[in-house]
């Protein structure tokens, strides 16, 4: 289902039109999602992180960069995030992939070709694990995701957290003024905990490109996470962007020009030699 939206003036300018779509996960959940068409059956499918939205800034200006290069995006919420149906959970990270399972086999129905699967933070788990569990998507694109999914974990739930959640069976995250964000759930937190990266990252095929994004000052997850993401997976890319956060905050051109250059060039061939030369397509 899909019904037009307003495009902004730069989008209007060079024939770019946005149409809310709304796909129905396996759950029978509705995914709410906006897609940016050029004209190109070339798409980028991209993904928000942990409590972010389809509307998250860096999905945004991701979004005009590929549209200005003429290749359609879609971003989308989560199941029980932004606009779409479901209850929000801690953990859901297959879950979360099997949501993007919807949005690849909506696309490819379209007859869309399915470019590129991008995401931020947790999304950056959820298009590797995407990509470990189906085969089907030439490049992913994961931007901060953590490698270490047991850590980081205090951070958001307070020490003896574990202790905590045996005993009372969930534990409740509250906002400065007290006010309950959200339920993490000992099933929810197991779900994170039991999330196998490293297993997930052999999987990934070798035909697959992968990108791995970080900035070098990013608060949240360490830079040294990015470094086993391109240890593991085999056909990989690295690259950290110095003095970025993890929102890349200041570095958004940067990060743009950084994704695009690689979405680009979808062809890597090994020469005589043994050096490696890029095909660019577009």
């Amino acid at each position: 289902m899909a019904q037009p939206l307003p495009s902004d003036k730069a989008e209007e300018a060079s024939g770019v039109t946005r149409q809310r779509v709304v796909i129905v996960n396996k759950h029978g959940e509705k995914l709410v999602g906006v897609l940016h068409e050029t004209g190109s059956k070339k798409l980028a499918i991209l993904c928000h992180g942990f409590r972010a939205s389809k509307d998250d800034k860096t999905l945004l200006n991701l979004s005009a960069a590929l549209t200005r290069e003429r290749i359609s995006a879609f971003r989308f919420d989560f199941a029980g995030n932004g606009e779409s149906e479901g209850v929000f959970q801690y953990g859901n990270y297959r879950r979360e992939a099997d949501d993007l399972r919807a949005v690849v086999l909506y696309w490819s129905e379209q007859k869309y070709e399915i470019s590129a699967i991008l995401g931020h933070s947790k999304g950056g788990n959820v298009v590797l694990l995407y990509a470990s569990m189906y085969h089907d998507v030439p490049i992913v694109i994961n931007l901060s995701g953590r490698f270490a999914l047991d850590r980081g974990i205090e951070g958001r739930l307070g020490k003896e957290f574990m202790q905590r959640i045996k005993k009372d069976g969930f534990i409740d995250v509250k906002d400065r003024t007290g006010k309950v964000e959200y339920r993490v759930t000992e099933e929810s937190l197991m779900d994170r905990l039991n999330t196998d990266m490293h297993a997930s990252n052999l999987s990934i095929d070798q035909e697959c490109r992968v990108l791995t994004v970080h900035g070098s000052e990013d608060e949240i997850v360490p830079a040294e996470d990015a470094l086993k993401f391109a240890e593991l997976i085999p056909n990989h890319k690295l690259q950290i962007i110095k003095g970025a956060d993890h929102c890349y905050t200041a570095h958004q051109e940067t990060l743009a020009s950084v994704v695009l250059d690689f979405i680009k060039f979808d062809r890597v061939f090994l020469v005589p030699n043994g050096n490696r030369i890029a095909i660019s397509r577009l």
